[in-house]
């Protein structure tokens, strides 16, 4: 019963964040980009990984269904 919705809540953002550093770390990007993603993600949790779920992924689907 000592669950709190703050450990839950960080939890969360901690397999968020992992999620995006694999992601970022298995695309076909060049390793420059890929550090400065991965060192967003962790320097800035939250704001990195909504940052990179914006403009990260969706920038290299669109120019492949171009």
């Amino acid at each position: 019963m000592g669950f709190e919705v703050g450990g839950l809540l960080g939890l969360i953002i901690l397999i968020a964040d992992v999620y995006a550093i694999l992601q970022v770390a298995a695309s076909s990007r060049s390793t420059g980009t890929k550090v400065v993603w991965i060192v967003a993600i962790l320097i800035l949790p939250v704001i990195g990984f909504l940052a990179w779920l914006l403009f990260g992924p969706s920038a290299g689907r669109s120019s492949v269904a171009r």
